[in-house]
């Protein structure tokens, strides 16, 4: 107690100050423990409770980065990795006697600065005890000291080192890597038409809504994440970018309706794509061909098992994610007919399915429309609507599309 009294925290008490800590801030007020050898926690739980606040920081003049340093500097970073005996606030500054480093009592102060550093690091002298805990490279120009100075310029020629090596890297291959896909495709001859016009923009629309409800959905569900932090900070921007990527998805999928049952090509799609029989057959056959039980593949017409799958999939998660999407978005109407827990259910069904479509979007069909050896960096088809007759020979013999 007496220690306390003559620490910041005690004669900020006594002056009248109702923010300064008291014994209960510390060690709480029932389930009373003891601190001193819990070294993660003093920092993480106890320190930061008050000097991690921008209002405590702001209203008091003190420093607003002392948590976050510390917690980048080695100590934090050990104790944030479990360890029990790196050095956490309480080591260096005190547990209950904690004042400025301008005080002559203060374990911070020059003059014990080789002692504290000491009980952790035996033989430290002077020149070790000099070195600083509490680094922020950001904002080392106004430092008064030389090594934050020459910290905060040997931090930007760096990030200009480092970006523009790298940034040069990058757009010497980017521009390497398209002349040679350009030359590619501009020798091989591609006469077979696989997508029309109208299903190509169809596509497009489709997979850039797509990318967008992907994007502000996990920011939405996610607030905290990269992906969120990213967008910004306005959660109202989340929120209708989202919806009006939704609203652009259920939109494609009308035109796609439409399309079908109102031109010949859609009839034909529709009818291509339909499940038959023989897919089942050609599933086995596929399994036995991959295992290396035959080297027969099977033979596949305009679209095989793989293509009806995905574009059934499609469909089906267009359904869900339109029909929960908006259950949520109504969710004052419709709980005026059905029960809250059918919303909360949506929400959950509307999450996972989320989660489902992204995976299979990456796994399945990025495979076969970029990664797949034989389409690599990506399948023609999507953006001119042709491929070559070697590849429609190989993948699809029983298809009889010639050029077109």
């Amino acid at each position: 107690m007496k220690e306390w009294t003559a620490s910041v925290h005690g004669k900020a008490m006594a002056a009248g100050l109702r923010d300064a800590p008291t014994c209960t801030d510390c060690h709480s007020e029932h389930k009373i423990t003891g601190l001193k050898h819990a070294a993660p926690e003093v920092s993480a739980e106890v320190c930061s409770r008050c000097h991690a606040s921008e209002r405590i920081n702001t209203k008091y003049n003190l420093p607003g980065d002392r948590v976050k340093t510390f917690f980048e500097s080695y100590h934090g970073l050990a104790a944030q990795y479990g360890s029990t005996v790196a050095a956490n606030c309480g080591s260096c500054h005190g547990y209950h006697k904690i004042l400025p480093s301008s005080d002559p009592d203060s374990t911070i102060n020059r003059a014990h600065l080789v002692q504290t550093c000491g009980q952790c690091h035996p033989g430290a002298d002077e020149k070790f005890a000099a070195g600083k805990i509490h680094v922020d490279l950001t904002a080392g120009q106004a430092g008064t000291e030389l090594s934050d100075q020459i910290n905060w310029w040997v931090r930007r020629i760096y990030l200009v080192l480092i970006f523009g090596t790298i940034g040069a890297m990058f757009a010497h291959n980017a521009l390497l890597f398209g002349r040679k896909v350009a030359a590619r495709y501009r020798v091989a001859v591609r006469p077979v038409l696989r997508m029309s016009r109208a299903q190509r923009w169809q596509h497009f629309v489709l997979a850039a809504s797509f990318i967008v409800l992907a994007v502000t959905g996990f920011a939405l569900k996610f607030p905290d994440s990269g992906l969120a932090r990213l967008l910004g900070s306005s959660e109202p921007f989340r929120r209708w970018s989202h919806r009006l990527a939704g609203v652009v998805l259920l939109l494609v999928g009308l035109w796609h309706l439409v399309y079908l049952f109102s031109s010949k090509d859609g009839r034909r799609l529709i009818k291509d794509l339909f499940p038959v029989k023989k897919d089942l057959a050609d599933v086995w056959c596929q399994v036995r061909y991959l295992l290396g039980w035959t080297t027969e593949k099977p033979k596949i017409g305009r679209f095989g098992y793989a293509e009806k799958m995905e574009y059934w999939a499609v469909i089906w998660g267009t359904l869900i994610m339109g029909v929960t999407g908006l259950l949520i978005w109504f969710k004052i109407d419709v709980t005026r007919f059905l029960p809250r827990w059918v919303v909360d259910v949506g929400l959950t069904i509307h999450y996972y399915e989320a989660v489902l479509a992204c995976l299979a979007i990456v796994v399945w069909h990025f495979y076969h429309v970029i990664f797949d050896p034989d389409v690599y960096p990506i399948n023609p088809a999507c953006w001119d609507g042709h491929v070559s007759e070697e590849w429609q020979n190989h993948e699809h013999p029983l298809d009889k599309t010639g050029p077109q």
